[in-house]
């Protein structure tokens, strides 16, 4: 089974390594960041709680209490209300194609019933499910206006019938813990917290879409030049997000995010059929944050020049020895090889892996590398992180969490579902609206205490070259995503999805080639590790897994490796275009 999958929302800056091809090189000045107060002590405005949070409170108080009558009362109970407000605009080969603006509110409820020590959200062994049952899609649409009486009802019903449920699960759960060996962690099924307060600022979308619009038609029109690139679209997103959460522990939370996302998708095919994507992406906090047209056009120069050269460049064979990962491909690296398999919920459940459980405090890595998940950083140098947050989706105060220091491994991420060794959260319950909350990764922050320089990591990569024998290493320089599988019935195994990987000879040579997928098992490929750069590169994206998709980053500075595995990419039986394009000439293109 697939459990985590991530997907680039933006490049911004290209991965550490010694090229620098493309017209834009952002580097980042170590990790400097912006750090964001964990905001745990009461900061609400005058005049009293916005209509939401107080429609919200006085329906939570009601239902709590008529409740709490029944013969098997709730004994928590949280609402947790979105809201999003975008504008969208997508247009391909120089023509606007699509463009909307949209808003929305969903309301997703939590009630538990039982107690702390065994609830209604236990999981059922035995039976293949992680929870009772599984709550995707469940959210239900909220009136868009501030009417307290429309609001109450809503949350009214869907409380009625996730009491419902939950008596029932707590039932059949009940009969499971007793009918099945006992469990290998029989921690509590769910953790105290402290009541937290907080009224931000409500933020809008500040954007002038015309001439967005025509500055993405401006600079995407190369592509339609070029008559073997058959797909190419530029997408620009903004959105000024809204959440509200109360909940039976006293919390009381509003707060905003506005964020803008831009992205350039294109693809080429090879005459062999094989697909081959290009992705640039950018993300900010604010429209500024973007790039200008001027950086935008080299871009797409360099985009064009990529795929002319992937059509023409050699399949890789399966291929095993000494590799080297950009900043952006090491992070994407931890973050499918680590990160999910630290994450706490993974820990309890029989049907895991848990791969790192019982490795707190051993050496997992090199001694002068350090790992932080960190989701009150909201920049690295001067790229913003997507994975900052004040309160997770339990309320729970965002914090740093240290989980590797001098390569020695400390502790897991974790959600209000304790595990043993880590009775609390510490701010990494996360969810999308309509899943389950469970413990996620946010911000991944890699840093090396002794970093090598780019010439000593290329000259130790040919130096292995040549002791083993090989024809050549490589470098993995550009990376679209990855997945990665941690469950017990199936290999546990990753793959990270590069886009752009070169062969590097021992005379120093580097070659274009194509077909490659980075794949391997965590234990091996985390003891290989050698040693890591000094510039950092960042990966933005967002991660899909139990509980929907989740805005990620990792930053890490470039990754020696010594041996890696890869196979080679899927392929598509489907010839290129018979046809020549209408525009562009095919022949100038190869």
């Amino acid at each position: 089974m697939e459990i985590g999958r991530l997907r680039a929302h933006q490049v911004p800056i290209p991965g550490a390594g010694w090229r620098r091809r493309r017209a834009v090189a952002l580097v980042l000045a170590g990790l400097a960041a912006v750090v964001v107060a964990m905001p745990s002590i009461r900061a609400l405005e005058s005049g009293g709680p916005p209509p939401v949070l107080a429609a919200m409170e006085a329906e939570l108080e009601r239902s709590f209490a008529r409740l709490g009558q029944e013969e098997e009362p709730p004994y928590y109970l949280s609402y947790e209300i979105h809201e999003q407000h975008s504008l969208t605009a997508t247009v391909s080969f120089g023509q606007l194609v699509r463009r909307s603006e949209g808003r929305q509110r969903q309301a997703d409820v939590d009630l538990r019933v039982g107690s702390p020590e065994l609830d209604n959200t236990h999981a059922r062994r035995g039976d293949g499910r992680r929870f009772s049952r599984p709550n995707r899609f469940a959210w239900v649409e909220v009136p868009l206006d501030d009417d307290p009486a429309a609001i109450a009802s809503v949350l009214w019903a869907e409380t009625d019938r996730r009491y419902k449920r939950a008596v029932e699960d707590l039932t059949a759960i009940s009969t499971n813990v007793e009918v099945q060996v006992e469990a290998s962690d029989t921690s509590p099924d769910f953790a105290g917290a402290p009541a937290a307060e907080l009224i931000a600022e409500r933020g809008e979308v500040e954007l002038d879409l015309d001439a967005w619009v025509g500055l993405l038609e401006r600079v995407t029109a190369p592509f339609a030049e070029h008559g073997k690139i058959y797909q190419a679209e530029a997408n620009l997103v903004a959105f000024a997000g809204r959440r509200w959460f109360v909940n039976t522990e006293g919390s009381r939370l509003a707060t905003g995010r506005v964020a803008y996302r831009l992205s350039l998708s294109t693809l080429t095919k090879a005459d062999d059929g094989m697909e081959l994507p290009r992705y640039e992406s950018f993300f900010s906090y604010s429209p500024e944050g973007l790039p200008d047209e001027e950086t935008l056009a080299a871009v797409v120069a360099d985009m064009i020049a990529d795929l002319l050269a992937l059509r023409q460049a050699p399949v890789v064979d399966p291929y095993t020895g000494p590799a080297l990962l950009s900043g952006r491909a090491a992070g994407v690296f931890f973050h499918e090889v680590f990160g999910h398999r630290i994450e706490g919920h993974r820990q309890k459940s029989e049907d895991e892996g848990q791969t790192f459980k019982k490795m707190v405090g051993e050496s997992i890595l090199p001694p002068n590398f350090d790992v932080v998940f960190d989701p009150t950083r909201r920049r690295a140098g001067s790229t913003d992180l997507a994975g900052f947050y004040r309160f997770d989706n339990e309320g729970v105060a965002s914090r740093p969490v240290a989980v590797i220091d001098d390569g020695v491994f400390r502790r897991f991420l974790m959600s209000r579902s304790p595990i043993s060794g880590e009775p609390v959260s510490n701010g990494h319950g996360r969810r999308q609206p309509g899943f389950n909350v469970v413990a996620r990764q946010s911000n991944l922050l890699v840093e090396v205490t002794e970093p090598w320089s780019r010439d000593e990591l290329k000259n130790e990569l040919i130096r292995r070259v040549e002791a083993e024998g090989k024809p050549f290493g490589l470098y993995f320089e550009d990376i679209a995503g990855g997945f990665t599988l941690t469950g017990r019935r199936i290999p546990n195994a990753f793959n990270v999805v590069p886009i752009l990987v070169f062969r590097v000879y021992p005379d120093g040579r580097e070659e274009l080639v194509r077909g490659v997928d980075l794949i391997g098992t965590p234990l091996t490929a985390f003891s290989a590790i050698v040693a890591g750069g000094g510039e950092p590169g960042v990966f933005n994206g967002t991660c899909g897994a139990e509980s929907g998709g989740v805005p990620v980053a990792a930053v890490s500075p470039s990754l020696l490796i010594g041996q890696v595995e890869v196979q080679k990419k899927e392929k598509s039986q489907e010839r290129p275009p018979i046809l020549p394009a209408p525009a562009g000439d095919a022949g100038e293109d190869g």
